[in-house]
């Protein structure tokens, strides 16, 4: 049975990714800085940003999922969510690397591709977005997300330790699905995200699957699920919101997601189970 820590277990996504490796028969440990509310294996309080504690909290694992983070620019300051971000991320890979784990899975986000907290709005350069897209981030947050991927290449350079990051899109718990109806019909609502979302528990299932996958090396790999959130076709969507996006390297003729999750599925084997269509009647 292999030792998996997931750091931010605690967290809104962290408890379903703890479920998860915890039904799957893994020895999970929960690393963050406040207990859950309900324990489904061992928590330790630690402080990311030591590295000394970093290393106690990760000895004698096998894997690491670090989802802790503080969630977005506008929580904390800024300088503090990119020194957090950055920091607990880079212990993260240090401590991992010091004591010989070879498999970490780390969270970034499709904020780094700058669309999400823009001062000055725009839209993707094309659709849909896949990691190959630009990251143009003009804030804190997204800023972290790109500096942890260089970091993650950087430390599969000089170990060789296969590092995942996961851009995943908007995150959507099983409860949320109830808000679906205030705003799927409302182009302007969640333009930010270009409409993204993806199940927790589909989250929490790609998490696993790049754990349990070999030769990966450093790579970024986008988790959406295979539909927007909206009850508007995409080419509308887009029409309306963003009119000067006009490359389409994908057929569009209903919801298909405009942020590309095909990298995932070619690497992961992973398919999102998880549709917001399953769970509301109205549309």
């Amino acid at each position: 049975m292999a030792k998996v820590v997931v750091t931010g277990g605690s967290g809104m996504l962290g408890r379903w990714v703890v479920h998860h490796f915890v039904e799957q028969g893994y020895e999970v440990v929960n690393v963050d800085s406040v207990r859950p509310q309900e324990e489904a294996c061992p928590t330790l309080l630690v402080d990311l940003n030591n590295l000394g504690e970093v290393y106690n909290a990760l000895a004698g694992a096998d894997a690491v999922v670090h989802l802790a983070a503080i969630p977005a620019a506008h929580i904390r300051t800024s300088d503090v969510t990119f020194q957090n971000n950055v920091m607990s991320t880079y212990n993260i890979l240090e401590a991992a690397a010091g004591l010989g784990i070879r498999k970490a899975v780390i969270a970034s986000s499709e904020s780094s591709y700058g669309v999400v907290f823009a001062v000055n709005r725009f839209g993707p350069s094309y659709v849909p977005v896949d990691e190959d897209h630009p990251q143009l981030p003009q804030d804190s947050y997204g800023l972290s997300k790109v500096v942890n991927e260089q970091t993650a290449d950087m430390f599969h350079r000089r170990t060789g330790m296969q590092v995942v990051s996961l851009r995943i899109g908007n995150v959507i718990p099983p409860e949320r699905y109830a808000l679906f109806p205030s705003f799927i019909h409302d182009s302007a609502q969640r333009d930010r995200i270009l409409w993204s979302y993806v199940d927790t528990r589909d989250i929490a299932e790609a998490c696993r699957l790049a754990i349990e996958k070999d030769g990966l090396g450093s790579v970024a790999i986008n988790l959406a699920a295979d539909d927007t959130s909206m009850a508007i076709p995409s080419r509308q969507l887009l029409a309306e919101q963003f009119p000067e996006v006009s490359e389409f390297r994908e057929p569009m003729n209903g919801f298909e997601s405009l942020l590309s999750n095909a990298r995932a599925k070619a690497l992961l084997g992973w398919t999102p189970k998880h549709a917001w269509r399953n769970y509301v009647t109205e549309a």
